[in-house]
């Protein structure tokens, strides 16, 4: 934010968080389960699951090119990383999006393993975790990316039903369908400072509108004043604040 130049072992030791400006780097799902968890402690769950173009879809590609570009650029199979580790010594199950496959967008398989966490989560009485980042809803799936919402919402609801606790984090940026579902669901409702967290990007409220918007619009910290979060927490505090929050809940 504050155009500084920056040094890769600088940044890396900051949590890649700007050392002059304070700015949160985007990062992806297993730098940040990396940097959140107890060292190798995590083993991941549901890896195997890989999408299907169940309505051959095409736009100027098809969905299946566009699955197997993103699958080369960031290693990943889907755009969630979910998998079983350990806080402070005590087991939790994480879900993590990669922002940079297809724009974290939920599709059926990002549902299915956002689902499978939490039946983890129940069969074992662990807390679950979820650092969302994603565009939202992936077109390119249509009415069944929607459903989604519904299922990751419903099972949700069943991990409330266990008293387990469910702990979301919305980073930089959460937005569409995931932010009208599981995103804001949880027990708590953490952000790191300045994401943008919203339904609608800025630009389509402000063209559907015809307004200019306020300063700050649709920012962790615009959205913390009016009651949509809980908290906001910098990169480098969020392990122990999580860490204190599991005992107090679970």
């Amino acid at each position: 934010a504050c155009e500084s130049i920056l040094y890769q072992p600088e940044l890396e030791k900051s949590l890649f968080v700007c050392p002059k400006c304070g700015h949160h780097l985007r990062i992806g799902a297993r730098k940040r389960i990396s940097i959140f968890l107890d060292q190798d402690s995590f083993n991941e769950i549901s890896s195997d699951e890989e999408t299907n173009n169940i309505l051959n879809f095409k736009d100027t590609k098809s969905y299946d090119q566009r699955i197997k570009e993103a699958v080369s650029s960031t290693g990943e199979k889907e755009a969630l990383v979910t998998g079983v580790g350990k806080l402070d010594g005590k087991e939790v199950v994480v879900a993590a999006f990669e922002f940079r496959f297809m724009g974290g967008s939920m599709g059926s398989v990002v549902g299915e393993k956002f689902v499978q966490g939490i039946k983890t989560a129940i069969k074992n009485k662990y807390p679950f975790i979820c650092f969302a980042t994603s565009g939202g809803a992936r077109m390119q799936e249509s009415m069944i990316s929607l459903m989604q919402m519904a299922k990751t919402s419903a099972k949700l609801s069943l991990l409330g039903k266990a008293g387990l606790p469910y702990i979301s984090l919305l980073t930089d940026p959460t937005t569409g369908g995931v932010t009208a579902s599981y995103a804001m669901l949880g027990d708590l409702n953490i952000a790191e400072p300045n994401a943008l967290i919203g339904f609608a990007g800025p630009r389509v409220v402000k063209e559907t509108i015809g307004k200019d918007l306020p300063e700050g619009f649709q920012r962790s910290e615009f959205v913390l004043e009016h009651g949509f979060l809980d908290a906001i927490v910098e990169r480098k505090n969020l392990k122990e604040k999580i860490g204190f929050a599991l005992k107090m809940l679970h």
